[in-house]
């Protein structure tokens, strides 16, 4: 979280290899990234990370189950394997019912959670998530917050996540605010309850200087 032009994209962009740092070193799976070649940076980001669009991005042409197994294909795994990984991920998600439906057949949120499934089956070690919610009703918002705390505790994954929403926030663990592209502060959530955590952020959402609606 942080003020428009704190450097969030900027950081979602070297991060998933968009931008070139031009200091430092960025490290995932324990691997330093920024000396990767072309093709390493390829195989990479095909098996490392999982993005999460606000827009979605599904292919209209394709049903939820192609869009899902889209990067699977990609990686030339055997049409078994896709279909296996492809059933446990939609019954996590609770999206078994859809698989076969086009894009513009889905609601907002069920869309989201085909694009969430799709982040994940490929079982990446970082989900990147770029604003989630922002084109979701409260309701579908809640039921991909939810989703997203299922893939962290029963896969395993590390999803980080920029979001303007301070509830949206209160789902994570950590949150990280930006100021003018250095951290500002820094909150674990610990054992606080939900709405003593939204509680701290929007404390150092006013420390910001910003009104609520306007940190990105």
């Amino acid at each position: 979280m942080g003020p428009s032009g704190s450097g969030k994209t900027t950081l979602l962009n070297c991060i998933s290899t968009i931008d070139t740092v031009t200091t430092g070193r960025i490290v995932i799976n324990k691997k330093d990234i920024t000396n990767l070649k072309i093709k390493a940076l390829e195989e990479f980001r095909s098996k490392e990370l999982g993005f999460i669009f606000q827009d979605f991005n599904l292919l209209d042409t394709l049903t939820a189950y192609e869009n899902i197994a889209l990067a699977l294909t990609i990686q030339n795994m055997a049409i078994k394997e896709i279909d296996k990984r492809i059933q446990q991920v939609a019954k996590k998600l609770e999206i078994n019912e859809m698989l076969n439906k086009y894009p513009f057949q889905l609601s907002g949120g069920q869309k989201q959670r085909v694009a969430s499934a799709r982040a994940i089956v490929t079982e990446p070690s970082l989900i990147l998530a770029d604003e989630p919610t922002g084109a979701l009703d409260s309701k579908s918002s809640r039921l991909l917050l939810d989703s997203f705390e299922k893939l962290n505790r029963e896969f395993n994954s590390t999803i980080l996540m920029v979001t303007h929403d301070s509830f949206t926030a209160s789902y994570a663990n950590r949150i990280l605010f930006i100021k003018d592209g250095r951290i500002f502060n820094e909150l674990i959530r610990g054992n606080d309850t939900r709405k003593e955590f939204f509680n701290k952020i929007m404390e150092v959402v006013t420390l910001l200087g910003g009104d609520v609606d306007n940190v990105l």
